[in-house]
């Protein structure tokens, strides 16, 4: 287990300035290698990245944390794809929108919240609870934030915690995922993402607006953990006959299937779909973060990835950075 050309492009990225620094995971069956590349800061000061630091994963929170908790209430059959959001959460008026959608990001769910940044916790709740469903229902995979802010609302509805206290009683804690938290306790462990307008430079804090203003109720964004954790995670993806409590095998080995309503959009439940032809053509799951972090799931080869950097730092959104991404995740898929 050496992927040369994955290293190799990975240092690319720190060679020729597209993001600061690289820690990595790279998962072989029983084997996991990390490594780390380049700087953690640019500003106030170079600051040279260490093993273990910790980052703002962004959307990974999606997967990590509310969805394992989404399949643990579906495997109880405390929840089911087909219950609509609004027997949940009432306020939200239009019944044809069900878990289902919202997993697989067909929803439709859409509209525009003025000076939503600017909004405190109740009243962002109350105008998102207030968009409404576009064209785009239940035909169309439209990546949206929403989906899995009212996923955790669910769970909230259903255990009677915050989603992000469900995910560290239900998944980080029984994972030992010992450095993953939604509340990092020292700001110097975490790599520093973007300098925003307001927060000058955010370290420490989850670096999503929506998920600053929610906190422990979104369900989109607000986990920071380490490679050596997400290694973790996607060790126990490909053996969750062994946390049946966590990740239920059923639901698990199911996920490369096109969940979506036309079963054409490349999506499943939680994560984007992607297909390698080693040793023979399947697909794989995977799942990115907007501060520049993703993870790659390969079940059927027992395979895995974690790429963790701080892309919008010092500013977002770092354009080039997306190419150069999907370029790093096609060599891995190649190479292995």
């Amino acid at each position: 287990m050496t992927y040369p050309q994955t290293k190799a492009a990975l240092q690319r990225l720190v060679t020729e300035k597209v993001v600061p620094g690289v820690s990595y995971a790279l998962i072989d069956g029983d084997s996991v290698e990390t490594g780390e590349i380049g700087q953690a800061a640019l500003v106030p000061q170079p600051e040279v990245l260490r093993p273990g630091m910790i980052y703002d994963v962004a959307s990974l929170t999606k997967v990590v944390g509310t969805l394992s908790v989404v399949l643990q209430l579906l495997n109880q059959g405390r929840l089911q794809l087909t219950d609509s959001v609004s027997q949940w959460l009432p306020e939200w008026q239009d019944g044809r929108v069900t878990l289902q959608h919202l997993l697989t990001h067909t929803s439709g769910i859409t509209g525009y919240i003025p000076n939503r940044n600017q909004l405190d916790a109740t009243d962002l709740a109350h105008a998102l609870l207030h968009l409404h469903v576009g064209p785009t229902f239940n035909r169309k995979m439209v990546y949206a934030d929403v989906n899995y802010i009212f996923l955790g609302w669910i769970v909230e509805r259903v255990l009677g915690v915050p989603i992000q206290v469900a995910a560290k009683q239900r998944v980080l804690d029984p994972l030992g995922m010992r450095h993953s938290t939604f509340t990092p306790n020292d700001p110097q462990q975490c790599v520093p993402t973007a300098i925003t307008p307001g927060r000058g430079l955010v370290r420490g804090d989850v670096h999503d607006p929506k998920g600053y203003v929610l906190q422990r109720r979104c369900g989109s964004a607000g986990l920071f953990s380490t490679a050596e954790d997400l290694a973790t995670f996607c060790h126990a993806y490909l053996h969750p006959e062994t946390c049946p409590a966590v990740l239920p095998p059923t639901w698990i080995h199911r996920l490369t299937e096109d969940w979506t309503p036309t079963g054409q959009a490349g999506r499943s439940l939680g994560w984007a779909l992607t297909a390698t032809q080693w040793p023979r053509p399947h697909r794989v799951i995977w799942h990115s973060g907007f501060t520049g972090t993703y993870l790659v799931i390969d079940q059927q080869a027992q395979q895995a990835m974690v790429f963790l950097t701080n892309r919008v730092h010092p500013v977002a959104p770092n354009l080039p950075y997306l190419d150069q991404r999907n370029a790093v995740i096609g060599t891995y898929l190649a190479e292995k």
